[in-house]
């Protein structure tokens, strides 16, 4: 028997049925599927083609393009939704379309968006190239090396942690094409797959968000037109730094609908359960646990709302973006950890979805920020 709870945070019309049909879609089409997939270590592409006839590829993308022409907060819900059923899927979406998409959209010259949008919109995966083995949170020590040759850059350096690297069809690369500048000289290319030079490498066996691949991207004497080069060069740290900050509120929406998932988990087993005679949900002490449990989830719910429809209506955000990402990403790990408990032994096995959550909510204190750079974020407009 399933539970479920609404989010209490009132949505527009149009939002709400957005919101309605992903998380249809997410319980319906995805959630057979989760646990095999996370065994394998390996998304299903029949889900991935599957996200593309929905339009779950390119939310943003105007309709010319062949995308949805909606909106960052729909991105957002829709990272939320599939979370919540299964955080591999909500990442494919996220860095797709608030990474990828958004750089794209901001940044491509008239003839880059012809050439790659409907691609982004309708079949291709794209990937999000920054971080390598010296550079994570220090993101612009980057060494990976792009040098100028006739109407070609030739690319050398290797990238780590790669989100979406084995299902991409082409990836936007950063690379130093002026070291002696530092952060300065940070460029961001568009390295389709099958690029002379470019190969993806080792797939990483992870913790948690298994179906989600995670590589090595390997740049040999890679080959890149300078038609290629996305902004101008020089400008990739502008073009990290702008589609980062917005990339961590869906982060923020990633965790939020984790913890959403875990809470409802949490509720359902709780009605079946029976101790001494009746169900635990009738015991006050499992009573208090998922009420600061739903309290949680809705207070993570309200700051990543709050930060993307601060972006969306042009207003600065970067504060609210970091607390966002910081606390669902922290009462991500607490709720998840709290339905196991609720679930006892069972909730320790592979029977019960609770301990894939558990695992997958790890992440979120990590990637695109860790927990300590959000508080240096935040603390700093505190203190002016």
């Amino acid at each position: 028997m399933e539970c479920m709870i609404a989010p209490l945070t009132i949505l527009e019309e149009d939002d709400r049925l957005f919101q309605s049909t992903i998380r249809q879609f997410a319980k319906e089409q995805i959630g057979p599927h989760v646990r095999a997939m996370d065994e394998a270590g390996l998304f299903s592409k029949d889900l991935i083609k599957q996200f593309f006839q929905l339009g779950l590829m390119g939310i943003e993308i105007p309709e010319e393009y062949g995308g949805q022409g909606g909106t960052f907060f729909q991105s957002v819900l829709a990272v939320e939704e599939l979370a919540s059923v299964d955080p591999s899927a909500a990442v494919i979406v996220d860095v797709q379309n608030t990474l990828v998409n958004n750089a794209i959209l901001r940044w491509a010259t008239t003839g880059q968006k012809s050439r790659y949008l409907r691609r982004l919109a309708t079949d291709t995966v794209a990937s999000y190239a920054l971080s390598e083995a010296g550079s994570g949170s220090d993101a612009f020590a980057l060494t990976t090396r792009a040098t100028q040759q006739g109407d070609q850059y030739i690319l050398n350096g290797r990238k780590l942690w790669i989100t979406n690297a084995a299902e991409a069809g082409f990836f936007l690369v950063f690379a130093n094409t002026n070291p002696d500048v530092g952060y300065k000289g940070i460029t961001a290319f568009i390295v389709e797959r099958g690029t002379e030079g470019f190969s993806v490498g080792k797939k990483e066996d992870k913790l948690g968000i298994r179906a989600s691949s995670t590589c090595e991207l390997i740049l040999d004497n890679c080959r890149v037109p300078t038609a290629n080069v996305l902004g101008e060069p020089g400008h990739g740290y502008k073009i990290a730094i702008e589609t980062l900050n917005e990339g961590r509120i869906a982060i923020g929406a990633q965790m939020t609908g984790l913890a959403q998932g875990a809470l409802q988990h949490a509720i359902a087993y709780a009605k079946e359960r029976k101790q001494f005679g009746k169900t635990i949900a009738e015991y006050q002490g499992i009573q208090f646990e998922l009420a600061e449990m739903a309290t949680m989830v809705e207070s993570a719910r309200l700051l990543v709302y709050n930060a993307a429809r601060l972006r969306q209506a042009g207003r600065p955000f970067l504060t609210e973006a970091a607390m966002a990402k910081y606390y669902a990403s922290q009462i991500a790990e607490t709720v998840a950890s709290k339905a196991v408990e609720i679930h006892g032994g069972v909730g320790f096995t592979k029977d019960y979805p609770v301990e894939k959550l558990y695992r997958d909510a790890k992440i979120g204190r990590i990637y695109e920020g860790t927990s300590n750079m959000q508080r240096i974020t935040i603390a700093k407009k505190l203190l002016g």
